[in-house]
């Protein structure tokens, strides 16, 4: 998605940036898996760092080691299997994961000589050899596409020797896996939708680390969605790194559509009807998504989410930059004035639908003119939320083969301070839109500042609390907003919404 030294997010609760760190709960000694019951008698410790999809795809890893016999644990020191899912956007994220490595090898050291360490991932596509012959410092290097070959590379562990799968797959959407839910509130979840990225945007890694864009068969998109209705859940996230790239013609890459036959381009789907799809399969059910790219934004989408109530008013829409020099530079493939008038026709089409975004500055040549392009076009948009960095050069990018990082870390410094200052007043403004106003909050879990509270999300994805009174988690309430900070809605629930 991004390629960046430093986020600060003042608001996006959509997405996992930075060094989001899951630790795996405790999964039944025995399960059912088909018509056998599989029992558990490895341990195995599994950690994610940085996007939502390596959240997502830690899901799906938990579930095809399930079905190996491991039961998760919460404990290191206990486990037969580490298994950490790595980020490579940002140096910080991967220096983070490295710490983690170190604190690995030294309880395998010290206290379990038998633990096997694995890495996963976009670090793992990226560092293979480094990982595996130069440092030595794991048993397992596992790619993006090539979580099904764990077992295999496993046994290969087993024998004595290292093992690596980083293929990047053609095909490989793990749409047939049904993930193992982590560290779930058990009201919110997310579902993988694409995988890869064809956009080449010069600062990031994903084409590399995640090769080209394909997507999951839609019925199985639905069956997953039904199974997440029938266990309760009531919030889902379709994902992807381009979810507005959604193209299902039979399976096969994004590019081969124009080689699909006309009965296949006559009957497929995309990402406006599958978001349709969920939104009419579930009706009570919210639908948001994460993450749009500008260039594939088309208003039939927009029309789709003021069509249904239930598809949430929240779009993430990362711009990186105001300047159209440095957009071109970025290889974005939209302008300034085409971006400002899809923001246009959006608030046209629904009048209360927040706006995220993602901003890098100091990309190599930006000069205060094209900063100041970014400051004017954060002014004219106003985002809801938003997460800043200063750019950083990612090895094996565009930017990084063919770009001079000539921006000095004080002027970085600089100016992603003045943006994350203006977006926090712009972020106080959107939120005091809501006083005085009625709005419908899905209770997601307590308050982490009061035991007394809830806290839950309306349609924008505006945090909000209350007073927890007799409601409970899962519940949709409505809620009347009487006071805010920038990032926060405070209120009183009045009742249950009609969506109960």
């Amino acid at each position: 998605m991004k390629g960046l030294e430093e986020t600060i997010p003042v608001k996006n609760p959509n997405q996992y940036n930075g060094e989001s760190l899951h630790i795996s709960p405790h999964i039944n000694q025995s399960e059912t898996i088909g018509n056998e019951i599989v029992k558990k008698n490895k341990k195995l410790f599994i950690e994610s760092y940085g996007c939502a999809m390596n959240f997502s795809d830690s899901e799906i890893v938990a579930s095809i080691m399930v079905n190996q016999g491991y039961n998760t644990t919460q404990n290191l020191e206990e486990a037969d299997l580490v298994l950490v899912n790595t980020c490579s956007i940002r140096d910080k994220a991967e220096q983070t994961v490295r710490k983690r490595l170190e604190k690995y090898n030294a309880v395998k050291r010290d206290h379990n000589p038998k633990m096997k360490v694995g890495v996963l991932g976009c670090m793992a596509e990226r560092l293979k050899t480094k990982f595996l012959e130069e440092e030595k410092i794991v048993d397992l290097v596992v790619g993006p596409d090539a979580y099904k070959d764990l077992p295999n590379l496993l046994a290969e562990v087993d024998e004595g020797r290292d093992a690596i799968n980083v293929i990047l797959s053609k095909d490989e959407t793990y749409g047939d896996i049904s993930p193992v839910r982590l560290n779930t509130n058990g009201v919110t979840a997310f579902v993988s939708i694409t995988r890869g990225c064809d956009n080449m945007c010069t600062f990031c890694v994903v084409p590399f680390t995640r090769g080209r864009e394909r997507s999951r068969d839609p019925q199985s998109i639905i069956e997953e969605v039904n199974n997440l209705w029938s266990k309760g859940y009531k919030d889902i996230t379709l994902l992807g790194q381009n979810v507005d790239s959604y193209l299902w013609y039979g399976g096969g890459l994004k590019k081969g559509f124009e080689q699909a036959s006309d009965m296949q381009k006559a009957t497929s789907v995309n990402f406006s009807k599958l978001l349709e799809i969920c939104a009419k399969t579930q009706p009570k059910m919210r639908v948001r998504f994460s993450t749009s790219n500008p260039q594939d934004l088309t208003m039939d989408v927009v029309e789709t989410m003021a069509k249904y109530q239930n598809i949430c008013s929240h779009i993430h829409l990362p711009v990186q930059s105001g300047s159209n020099r440095i957009l071109k530079a970025m290889n974005r493939l939209h302008t300034r004035e085409e971006y400002k008038a899809l923001i246009d026709k959006i608030r046209k089409s629904i009048p209360n639908c927040a706006i995220s975004q993602d901003m890098i500055v100091g990309f190599p040549t930006e000069t205060e003119v094209d900063f100041q392009d970014t400051v004017s076009l954060m002014e004219y948009v106003k985002y809801n939320f938003g997460y800043m960095y200063k750019y950083s050069e990612r090895p094996g990018t565009m930017a990084g083969r063919n770009m001079i990082d000539d921006v000095s870390e004080a002027t970085k410094k600089r100016r992603l301070q003045d943006i994350v200052d203006l977006q926090r007043v712009h972020s106080e403004i959107k939120t005091k839109e809501w006083l005085n106003k009625t709005v419908e909050v899905l209770i997601e879990k307590q308050s982490k500042k009061s035991e007394k509270q809830w806290s839950g999300r309306t349609s924008q994805s505006i945090v909000c609390v209350f007073p927890k009174a007799h409601y409970k988690v899962g519940d949709f309430v409505n809620v009347k907003i009487t006071d805010c900070t920038s990032a926060t809605l405070i209120g009183e629930a009045i009742e249950l919404s009609m969506n109960n």
